[in-house]
């Protein structure tokens, strides 16, 4: 059934699993003409795409790709809008929701220069970039929305003793999310962060499942889908613009 995004174009980076693929299903179950980025699977590419068309409306344009994002994040921003442009056959994407960004854990006296270099650079970097670079022809349109994926507990200042690097990047988006609605918000543009908490993934292993249990406050990991709806529910929405919300049942880790 077509909604809200019928006939806009969305992209889904890191869209062929886990909670990016929980949202590019539902932005194609509402109407929308949908790209999905995937890294290296095309094992997976192919099980979204087939789903996302099970799912779509009746004439919707559902196409992906794989492209493994790497240093220079400028030169993979440029090669990814561009794969884009060539599938949907038309403009930039009207809706971006960015749902990758690696992780990393080590004690911040034993993180090393490269990595602080390599989780800026994709984790708040390569967002920027993007927004940079897609944000002047949604103002054009006058029509726009943009989600971000925070880390858990990134949505305020916090110390971190294991995760410092990573959470200081994926904090910082929300520097680029309230930028972004104070730019663009009165042309119809929003931009926002969720910040997930401890979800079980087909890439979740045991070990990490049972700490998510360990913690979470419901005894169990979030769903992909838990995720998803209120993601969803932002991208429709108008109203909430250049906000951080957290999404973690209140786990304190």
């Amino acid at each position: 059934m077509e909604g809200i995004f019928a006939r806009r174009r969305a992209l889904v980076i890191g869209g062929t699993g886990g909670i990016g693929r929980a949202v590019a299903l539902g932005l194609a179950a509402r109407g929308a003409d949908l790209t999905i980025h995937g890294g290296h699977s095309a094992e997976r590419l192919e099980s979204a795409l087939a789903e996302a068309r099970g799912k779509a409306a009746a004439g919707a344009r559902i196409g992906g790709f794989l492209f493994p994002v790497t240093a220079p994040v400028n030169k993979a921003a440029e090669t990814i809008l561009a794969r884009t442009a060539e599938l949907s056959g038309t403009g930039t994407p009207d809706i971006l929701v960015l749902a990758w960004g690696p992780f990393h854990r080590s004690p911040l006296q034993e993180t090393k220069p490269e990595k602080w270099y390599f989780l800026a650079e994709n984790n708040f970097i390569f967002p920027g970039i993007l927004i940079s670079t897609l944000i002047g022809d949604m103002i054009i349109r006058k029509w726009g929305r943009i989600l971000l994926f925070g880390g858990t507990n990134t949505e305020a200042i916090r110390g971190f003793s294991t995760t410092a690097a990573y959470s200081a990047a994926k904090t910082a988006l929300g520097v680029l999310a309230k930028s972004a609605a104070k730019s663009a918000g009165s042309a119809g543009v929003t931009c926002n962060v969720v910040c997930p908490g401890l979800t079980d993934t087909e890439y979740t292993g045991e070990k990490e499942q049972a700490y998510h249990r360990g913690k979470n406050p419901g005894g169990k990991g979030l769903s992909p889908e838990d995720i998803a709806a209120l993601a969803l529910n932002l991208l429709e929405s108008p109203v909430v613009n250049g906000a951080v919300i957290p999404l973690d049942g209140g786990v304190s880790v």
